[in-house]
């Protein structure tokens, strides 16, 4: 399983950002797929999971309300909309694929690149 994340970029607080995540997979709709975000001197957090046997979103504390999180099956394909963006939101925002219906990082086998968002104030 192969993802790249794309999207990012430079936005200004208060501004809306939607990444992508492509997989090259043909059994995409069987894998969990989520999103996470690491900032500079931080540890990874937890952003957004959709769960494969339900298509049920979960989030991160700090981003409930503000992002949304979907896929579309028949392009292999995963969005995160980013809305109300915050500087705190800067940091690269990794997509993530697993067959485990979690959010922790260790449920997820499959990583793609990372893409870099950054808020300014």
């Amino acid at each position: 399983v192969q993802l790249q994340a794309f999207g990012g970029g430079l936005v200004q607080a208060g501004g809306s950002l939607r990444l992508s995540c492509a997989a090259s997979v043909r059994t995409f709709s069987t894998y969990t797929m989520g999103w996470f975000r690491q900032a500079p001197g931080k540890e990874r957090e937890f952003v957004a999971v959709i769960l494969w046997s339900s298509l049920s979103p979960y989030y991160g504390d700090s981003v409930k309300g503000r992002f949304s999180i979907s896929r579309d099956n028949a392009k292999n394909t995963m969005y995160l909309q980013m809305n109300s963006l915050k500087p705190e939101d800067t940091a690269v925002y990794y997509c993530a694929a697993g067959h485990r219906n979690g959010w922790a990082s260790s449920d997820f086998n499959y990583w793609g690149q990372g893409t870099e968002v950054t808020v300014s104030s």
